[in-house]
């Protein structure tokens, strides 16, 4: 079963298990992914389904710092839920040191002598790591480690 065809029988049961956040969220994310295969008129695939759902973790993420700046802590909890529920359709996150080896492989493979060479190791980077570790950890990884 597809990623996308998941969701769909997930927000069937969310319905009839009459659970609204949860159904709230499964909506915003299918109307994320069919924005996104209308304007590109395109069927999505289980990678870009995952990019929306990357993307989406993400602005949830930023908007929980801006919720919590703004003393909103109910507008940030209501974020955390959604997070939670969106967490659910990701694959499992690699671990530390796995992302250590592979930042280390892509190094060696872009031949990267300094920070200058960061877009080439982050190019090798993107596919192996897309939606199973937060991108914005690996830059940092890859950043100490192209500065030593």
């Amino acid at each position: 079963m597809s990623l996308k065809a998941r969701i769909n029988e997930d927000m069937k049961a969310a319905l009839r298990a009459r659970q609204a956040e949860r159904l709230k969220a499964i909506r915003l994310l299918l109307a994320a992914i069919k924005q996104r295969e209308v304007d590109e008129r395109i069927e999505l695939a289980d990678a870009d389904v995952l990019a929306v759902i990357d993307k989406m973790l993400k602005q949830r993420r930023e908007s929980i710092a801006q919720f919590e700046q703004g003393g909103r802590t109910d507008l940030a909890a209501a974020e955390r839920g959604e997070i939670e529920i969106l967490q659910t359709y990701m694959p499992q996150p690699l671990p530390e040191s796995e992302i250590a080896a592979l930042v280390a492989a892509a190094i060696r493979d872009a031949n990267a002598a300094g920070p200058r060479d960061m877009g080439a190791v982050m190019t090798l980077l993107r596919p192996r790591l897309a939606g199973r570790a937060d991108m914005a950890k690996v830059s940092a990884i890859v950043k100490a480690k192209l500065s030593n």
